[in-house]
This record gives C-alpha cells, structure tokens and sequence, in this order.
C-alpha cells in the first residue's frame, strides 16, 4: 500500500480556501498589466503629457514615490495588523482605495500631468499595500513543504488574471480604434473595466479567505503600550532581523534579483519597440506571450521547488535571467528576441514563486504581517533601483540600451552572490524554536 500523499496545506486550511487566496492574484493582476505596463502607462506618456520630453521621467518619477511610500509605511501597517488580528480588514480597505483611485485615472485627459502623477501614486500605493498583505497569509495556509506550490498557484492564477483583464480592454480598444474613437475617449473605459475586474474577483477572497490571525494582549512584551511611528517601527522591523540572519540575507538577495525584474516589467515594452523595432501590435502580443511564460514558470517551478529544494530552484531562475539579458543584449533579429522573450517569462515566474516562498518560510509565525512588510519593502527599493539604474545607464551612454540591459544582468548575479550562501535548513530551526506552536514542517 503506497503513503497517503502529504498535503501542502496546513491543518483546517480548505482547498476552497487557498483557491480564494490565490483569486486576489488573479484578481490584482490586472491592475499591473493594464495601468501600468500596458494601456494608461503609454496613454501618460503620449496623450497626458502629449510626448514631452519629460514625460517617460514624470511616469517613472510618479511610480518611485509609490514605491518610496510603500517602503516607508508598509512595516508599520503590517505590524499594526499583526497586533490587531486584521489583515483581511485591512486587505479589504486598501483594495477598496486601490479600485475607487484605478476609477478616478478615467478624469486624467491631456494636460492633467499632476493628476495622473497624483493617482498613480495612490493607485499604485494601495495596490503595493495589498499585494504585501495578501503574501502574509501564505504561511497560515501552506506548510513547509507546500510553500512553493501553494505560492507557484497563486503567481500563476495572477498571469491568468492579468491576460484575461488585458484582453477584454484590447478587445474594447480594438473597437473603439475602429469606430474612430481617440484615447481620451476609449482609455478610461479600460480604466473602469480594469477597477470592476479588480474589484470582483477580489469578492472571492473576502469570501473563502479567513482570518487566523489572533489580537495579542497588551500584556505580551512583544507589544508597545502605543503604535510607534512610522520611522520607529520601520527601525524596530529592521532591527528585528538581527534573530533572523538568513532572512536578511534572502531580503538582500531579493532586493538585488528584483531590481533587474523590474527593468523586465516597466521596460521590456520600450526596448521591444526603440531597439528591436516592434510595432505596437506586436508588442501587445509579446506582453501575452510573456504573461503565458510566466504563468507555466510560476506553476512548473511552484512545484518543482518543493521538491528540488527552494534554493536551489531560485538559483536556476537565476541563471535564467543572466542568460536572458545577454541574449537580449546581443539580439539583433525578431526571433532570437523571442526565444528570450520566453524564457525571460519563464523565469519571472517562477523567480516571483520562489522568493515569496521562501521568505515565508524564513518568517516568523506571530509577526508575518510585519515581515511580509518587509519583504514589500525590499521589492519596492529593487522597483525604484532597477529602473533608475537603467535609466542613468542610457542617458550616460547616450541611449545604448543595449549596454543598459547587459548591465542588468549583474543584479542577477548580485542576487546569485547574496543567495548561495543562505541556509534555509538553519533559518527554518531558528523560526521553530522561536515559535509557541509551529504548524509548518521543515524545508
């Protein structure tokens, strides 16, 4: 008689459960893919600030204040609903501001460059917020050795999520073109599209999702008599990983690996077309074709991790992304860019998976609100570095982007650096031995 499969999910913790987990990833995506990758991001730079020549700084500038904010309130915010019990009241607040401000984009027309700039960052803001507090239910959810699955379904229902969202507003774009229809008439139709899907496949976690977490007592001596402020608690959260080495350690290489999937996302559009000479309808289906390879990379290597170990499945993403950036670097013919195409989306898959899985492997059980806020914070300052770095890059070397995105491929192998020497063994035995009752197993 064969063992009775061991189930990735933690005690009490239902199918139905994690599949309305998973549903804020396919219900969120569609945020990113359409405002800020797709349709409003060149809607901003071409009819908002009517191609000026600052308007890509404006757009940029506009998405690192969010980051800026985010890295600055999301510990204390994490660490107040960890206090309180409430992450899924607070899931609830910010994703209700991030859907009302996506609604709120519809009244930017051109000209409206300080409003768009305005809503960008709250809408970004919230949706950042979100994204954080929903990753610091994984470990409530999935055991040690589900991690990665359970986070590699999530990542890949996202993908879906993002596609589906984008392909009802390009089918709606493609309508309204051919009716004559300009952008300031049909890219806020795509707005309220994109906020309803938000809004609606979000119900699905509000309703299968539950809240485990417990208010602790003001007797704990693990809680301040009063909330500190924000910069305290940001000092405290960081201070805090000093009893978690190997979390610090994953948080630098995530920072590091992250920096260069951030040029990938806010910048392969750009190089497709100033570089490669794609025309806007071949970089709408190269943007499909990447969210296809992200959802196979998240879902494949989700699985893959848990049993080839999550070190070492986030060390092969690497090493993917370093092959990408060179190919990229040296492409000069549509169909080698392609192929990198794919594999780069192979690997933002999977990469995504594996860095959210194990940080929640690396955190503790009673602050995981707090730390996942960390984990945000470390993936915004990549969001704001990545980019800007890439930027300076091309501006110093008058516009060689491929130079640009060779260089990026040095975060990756910074990453690799920060990653190898990390014990995942280790920094799994110090969170059980610091923990009351651990429900996880070991990695």
């Amino acid at each position: 008689m064969s063992p009775k499969p061991i189930s990735p999910l933690n005690p009490g913790v239902k199918p139905r459960e994690v599949l309305g987990w998973a549903m804020y990833d396919f219900a969120n995506s569609g945020y990113t893919t359409v405002v800020i990758t797709a349709v409003f991001s060149a809607y901003f730079v071409g009819g908002v600030a009517q191609g000026a020549s600052w308007a890509t700084l404006a757009w940029t500038v506009a998405l690192s204040l969010s980051y800026a904010l985010v890295m600055l309130t999301m510990p204390v915010m994490g660490a107040w609903s960890d206090r309180h019990g409430a992450k899924k009241r607070l899931l609830a607040m910010t994703t209700m501001a991030c859907v009302l401000s996506t609604l709120a984009l519809g009244w930017v027309g051109p000209g409206d460059v300080v409003l768009g700039m305005a809503l960008i960052v709250l809408s970004n803001t919230f949706y950042t917020y979100g994204e954080s507090l929903i990753a610091a239910f994984l470990p409530e959810l999935a055991t040690g050795p589900g991690m990665g699955r359970v986070s590699g379904w999530g990542w890949a229902l996202g993908y879906v999520g993002g596609m589906l969202c984008l392909g009802v507003c390009l089918a709606y774009v493609l309508q309204a073109q051919a009716r004559g229809e300009p952008a300031q008439a049909f890219v806020p139709v795509t707005l309220v599209i994109t906020a309803l899907f938000y809004g609606g496949a979000s119900l699905f976690t509000f309703a299968l999702l539950r809240e485990r977490a417990v208010p602790m007592t003001q007797s704990s001596d693990m809680v301040a008599p009063r909330l500190p402020n924000q910069w305290q608690q940001l000092r405290q959260s960081l201070k805090s990983l000093r009893d978690y080495p190997e979390l610090a350690r994953l948080l630098a290489c995530i920072v590091a690996y992250q920096a260069g999937v951030a040029v990938a996302i806010t910048l392969a559009a750009i190089y497709a077309e100033q570089v490669m000479g794609f025309a806007p309808q071949e970089t709408m289906v190269l943007i499909f074709a990447l969210n296809i390879a992200a959802t196979v990379g998240a879902f494949t290597l989700g699985h893959a991790q848990d049993r080839w170990g999550h070190q070492r499945a986030l060390a092969v993403t690497l090493v993917g992304w370093v092959l990408t950036c060179g190919i990229v670097a040296l492409a000069h013919s549509k169909p080698v860019f392609w192929g990198a195409a794919v594999l780069a989306g192979l690997c933002l898959g999977s990469s995504q998976s594996a860095g959210r899985a194990m940080a929640g492997l690396l955190t503790p059980p009673a602050h995981t609100a707090e730390f996942f806020g960390l984990w945000s914070f470390a993936v915004r300052a990549a969001s704001i570095i990545g980019p800007l770095l890439y930027g300076l890059i091309t501006w110093a070397t008058a516009g060689n982007q491929r130079l640009a995105i060779g260089a990026t491929g040095g975060l990756f192998l910074l990453g690799l650096w920060w990653l190898w020497p990390l014990d995942m063994a280790q920094g799994r035995a110090r969170i059980t031995q610091s923990a009351p009752v651990q429900a996880t197993d070991g990695d």
